[in-house]
C-alpha cells in the first residue's frame, strides 16, 4: 500500500541528518495521500541510516495504524491534526534542530529580519504557547496540533505562506506541498532562525525589514505576478 509515497518518505527522513537537522532520531517526516486518506510517516526511534521504505508505517487521519510492523512516530497525532486543518499541505517535518529549537525554548517567535526569510516566509515564524499541564496529560500530541491550528486561525496565518511554526518549549514543525518540500521548508527555517539570532547578537537594537520590501521579496517569489526563477518551461 502506498508504496510509492514510502519511499518518497524513506528518503524525505533520511535528509533530515543530511542538512543537519537532527540529532540521533530526533525528528520525523509524513506525507499524505489526500486520495485515500492515509498518511506514511517514519517509524518511532528507528535510526534514519537503518531506514527502508518497509519501515515506514501507514497511518489514516484517526491515528489508527493501516499497515507496518512498526510503532509510527510518537509525533503522529500532531501530524494528523495539521493535515485535517490545513487542506493545502501534503508533507510535514518536525526536528529538534538547534536555532530554531533554541528560539522555541526561549518562547520567542523568529522576527523577519531580511529578504532571506522574506523569500520563503511571510512575516514572522509563530511561536505558540505551551500547553497547559492538562493538555500535556489528556493528549500531548494532539492537543499540540490543535494548538498550533487554533494559533494560526487566531493570527490569520496562512500555512502556504508561512509553512513553519514554533512550540515552546519544544521545537519547530514545518510543512509543504509534500515531504520533499517540508523538508526544504525546515532548513530554511534552520538557516533563518539561525541569522536571527547572529543578526540579534551584532545589534541589540536590530528591528524588522521593512514591510516594502518583505512584501517584494515574498511576492517576487510566490503568487500570480511572481517572476522569480524560469516559470514554466
Amino acid at each position: 500500500m502506498l508504496e510509492e509515497l514510502k519511499k518518497l518518505v524513506c528518503e524525505a527522513n533520511r535528509d533530515l541528518p543530511k542538512y543537519g537537522l537532527v540529532t540521533f532520531t530526533w525528528g520525523n517526516v509524513s506525507a499524505l495521500d489526500r486520495e485515500c486518506g492515509y498518511f506514511v510517516i517514519k517509524p518511532s526511534g528507528v535510526e534514519y541510516d537503518k531506514l527502508t521504505p518497509e519501515d515506514m508505517v501507514v497511518v489514516d487521519l484517526n491515528n489508527k495504524k493501516v499497515e507496518g510492523r512498526y510503532n509510527p512516530s510518537s509525533d503522529t497525532a500532531t501530524h494528523a491534526e495539521l493535515y485535517k486543518a490545513f487542506p493545502e499541505i501534503g508533507g510535514i517535518v518536525h526536528t529538534h534542530s538547534t536555532y530554531a529549537t533554541s528560539w522555541a525554548q526561549a518562547g520567542r517567535s523568529i522576527p523577519c529580519y531580511g529578504t532571506t526569510h522574506a523569500d520563503y516566509i511571510y512575516g514572522e515564524v509563530p511561536c505558540v504557547r505551551c500547553l497547559f499541564a492538562e493538555e500535556i496529560a489528556e493528549a500531548y500530541e494532539e492537543n499540540t496540533g490543535h494548538l498550533i491550528v487554533n494559533e494560526f486561525k487566531r493570527l490569520c496565518k496562512d500555512p502556504v505562506s508561512v509553512p513553519a511554526v514554533l512550540c515552546q518549549n519544544h521545537g519547530p514543525f514545518t510543512w509543504g506541498k509534500d515531504a520533499k518540500d517540508a523538508v526544504h521548508n525546515a532548513v530554511v527555517l534552520e538557516e533563518v532562525a539561525r541569522m536571527a539570532y547572529l543578526a540579534e547578537c551584532i545589534n541589540h537594537h536590530i528591528q524588522p525589514a521593512p514591510q516594502e520590501l518583505q512584501d517584494k521579496h515574498y511576492y517576487r517569489k510566490h503568487g500570480a505576478n511572481a517572476y522569480y526563477g524560469q516559470g514554466e518551461q
